[in-house]
């Protein structure tokens, strides 16, 4: 749904933002990328399937470099699903570095992430003409009214209505 109005998203408390993705270096060695293409599904399909574990939302852009921004609930629910021995991503992860790291990998592709914390007063955002997007997918969108019309304002903490 196409939100017309100008909006802002509200989080409670803190949060992480985790970008992830990967670079394909050898496009034809469809071979040694194509299972590291086909991990993150079903880590997505696993973390959607069980909101326990944090995550709240993401977005994804295919190029040949892969992105994917997440919205976790927390670092501890981040770092905690990253070490399960009994969800996606562990198996994954040794997977990619006994295939892709040290002697026999021709770099055929790449991994990379990043991980940001946020909270109150540390993050501001604006959505028109949107659908739910981002941290506004995430959260919760407000109108991005009086004291939430400016960047400034939206730094600062300023209070939405939502009555």
């Amino acid at each position: 749904m196409l939100h017309r109005d100008r909006l802002t998203a509200r989080m409670e408390g803190e949060f992480a933002v985790f970008l992830i993705g990967m670079r394909i270096n050898r496009p034809l060695a469809l071979a040694r990328w194509w299972p590291v293409a086909a991990a993150m599904p079903r880590m997505l399909r696993e973390l959607y399937a069980q909101p326990a574990l944090g995550l709240l939302s993401h977005e994804m852009w295919f190029s040949r470099t892969i992105i994917l921004v997440q919205y976790w609930r927390s670092l501890d629910a981040l770092l905690a699903y990253a070490k399960a021995r009994d969800a996606a991503h562990l198996p994954a992860w040794q997977a990619f570095n006994r295939a892709s790291v040290g002697e026999g990998s021709d770099g055929s592709v790449g991994i990379w992430h990043e991980t940001y914390l946020s909270g109150p007063g540390r993050y501001e955002n604006v959505y028109v003409n949107m659908p739910a997007f981002g941290l506004g997918r995430a959260g919760q969108l407000v109108p991005a009214a009086a004291g939430l019309q400016s960047a400034a304002g939206r730094l600062r903490g300023a209070e939405a209505r939502t009555d």
